[in-house]
């Protein structure tokens, strides 16, 4: 290689190391002042921010917290209340079994007609249904038969007593002859009878009963359809007529609460259908025996229909105590609803609130709710909503 090429290769190299000398120093800068960047975000000031949350410590009870700014949830003193003891129960509606009339047939057989139906307003003698009888068949020709035979014993009753007369018969024939036509006279009575307690009418002969209303109401159950059978009184009854002018409602009331409840006492009665309606009712009856799985008894009410209960209906029944009592009251904003149940925080002592299961009660003025479990005068959190999520955060 010539000199001249010698330090023509000797230059390019100066150049290279000199090129990348200042690109590894440029990229070393930039890295810098980006670790520099990060490292002031990382320890920004915490007072330039929003305060730190409160700092929450659960103790020993399960219950009782301790917050480290007790300050920041205001407290206010539970207060009190006078008012009889109410008792709210869930009851159906069910039909007064006083006003409830079978529907039955006497004569067994086919059912051929029907003109009533479930849930259809029906009259005292209105036509039901009618079945077709074998037995009416045999009664009709049991009643024939016993005319026809009144009318022979009658015949020979007739000359016998003639020939009684003429001194042709003895007198004991004649006793004979009487004995018979009286037979024959209650032969036709009993028969006559079974007609009529069949169903049937005497002057119009035929296999075929009517089956009237026995009373005016609302058909309620229904046991036959057109072409089925009936066994008489061995079946179940044709139909049900109810009057629901009054009704029952039948409420379930557990056994710690029924000394809530008495005979005689009347009971608000409000539906799920007419919320702004209240009904009267009145007690009739407290169940003699348990529920030995629900520990409830059936309580009784009796309730003038006005027209708008209808059989099935599912109502809310409120028991109202004799005696008054005093229950707590705290704002409706202290008491935090939780898995189903109703709690508020209570202040223990320092910076401790315990958490107490309560029972809310009544809506009072204020914006105030009634509440068990805790007593006039305590110091509650008066927004419990806010303390929780700070327990959960």
């Amino acid at each position: 290689m010539s000199t001249l090429a010698r330090r023509h290769v000797s230059t390019l190299v100066r150049r290279h190391v000199k090129y990348t000398t200042i690109l590894a120093m440029t990229l070393t800068l930039a890295i810098s002042a980006l670790l520099a960047g990060c490292g002031a975000k990382a320890h920004a000031d915490p007072a330039a921010g929003a305060p730190p949350p409160a700092q929450v410590e659960r103790q020993t009870n399960g219950d009782t917290f301790s917050v480290d700014d007790p300050d920041k949830f205001p407290l206010v003193t539970a207060g009190e209340h006078d008012a009889a003891p109410e008792l709210n129960v869930t009851g159906t509606v069910n039909v007064d079994v006083s006003r409830a009339v079978p529907v039955v047939s006497l004569a067994s057989g086919r059912i051929t007609e029907i003109h009533a139906r479930v849930g259809d307003a029906v009259k005292n003698g209105q036509l039901l249904l009618k079945v077709l009888s074998a037995d009416i068949s045999q009664a009709f020709s049991d009643y024939r038969q016993a005319v026809v035979d009144e009318v022979l014993a009658k015949a020979q009753l007739n000359r016998s007593t003639l020939l009684y007369q003429k001194g042709a018969v003895a007198q004991k024939d004649l006793e004979v002859a009487q004995d018979v036509e009286d037979k024959a006279l209650v032969t036709v009575e009993n028969t006559l009878a079974r007609l009529k307690v069949l169903g049937a009418e005497p002057k119009s002969p035929t296999a075929a009963v009517s089956i009237y209303a026995p009373a005016s109401g609302i058909v309620t159950d229904q046991q036959v359809t057109a072409a089925s059978g009936t066994q008489g009184l061995a079946s179940p009854n044709l139909m049900t007529i109810s009057d629901l002018s009054h009704v029952w409602i039948v409420c379930d009331v557990y056994e710690n609460k029924l000394s809530l409840v008495r005979v005689g006492e009347s009971a608000e009665i409000r539906l799920n259908a007419y919320p702004e309606r209240v009904l009267k009712g009145r007690i009739s009856n407290i169940g003699a025996i348990l529920d030995p799985n629900l520990r409830t008894a059936k309580v009784r009410l009796e309730v003038p229909n006005p027209g708008i209960l209808r059989l099935g209906m599912f109502v809310t029944a409120t028991f109202h105590g004799q005696q008054k009592v005093t229950r707590a009251v705290v704002p409706s904003t202290a008491i935090l609803h939780l898995h189903d149940r109703d709690w508020v925080y209570v202040w223990a002592d320092g910076p401790q609130f315990q958490r107490i299961e309560v029972a809310g009660g009544n809506m009072v003025a204020g914006n105030m709710q009634e509440v068990t479990g805790i007593k006039p005068g305590q110091q509650v959190v008066q927004n419990a909503l806010a303390l929780q999520a700070t327990v959960e955060h």
